[in-house]
């Protein structure tokens, strides 16, 4: 398994729509190529989980990897992702103000709800030549 040492790695929800849309919007705001990626259910996700002793088949949140510095999960991990990248996602940074338990129960609530208010599908994105770079295996 080739894993970077020199990028941030998102571990996401690969059957999840909202969770895949989130990983075209990153991708198209990461000026400068900070972010790799990799499905919570793939065999490289499930090795990274474990290395950190999180339950690999915890699947309700979005994981960001800083590799040699920590790893970050829920709200704590959507604002670290935001504010890396460009224009106007770097605001986002403003909610880390906000009681941690009050941002992490705003996106539980959306966690829990994801599948119901955005779809799923039957199996892991296939991500497109272009983007196959980004992408861990």
């Amino acid at each position: 398994m080739n894993i970077p040492e020199d990028k941030k790695i998102i571990l996401f929800d690969g059957v999840c729509n909202l969770c895949n849309d989130a990983v075209i919007f990153i991708i198209k705001h990461d000026k400068n190529d900070q972010f790799r990626f990799a499905s919570l259910q793939s065999e490289i996700g499930r090795k990274l989980l474990e290395e950190r002793n999180i339950d690999p088949n915890y699947l309700d949140s979005i994981i960001l990897i800083e590799p040699g510095v920590a790893w970050y999960e829920k709200s704590d991990a959507a604002l670290e992702i935001s504010s890396d990248l460009s224009g106007i996602c770097q605001s986002l940074k403003i909610f880390k103000f906000l009681p941690k338990g009050l941002r992490d129960a705003v996106y539980k609530g959306i966690a829990n709800n994801r599948y119901k208010w955005f779809g799923k599908k039957e199996s892991c994105m296939i991500p497109t030549p272009e983007l196959k770079t980004k992408f861990l295996d």
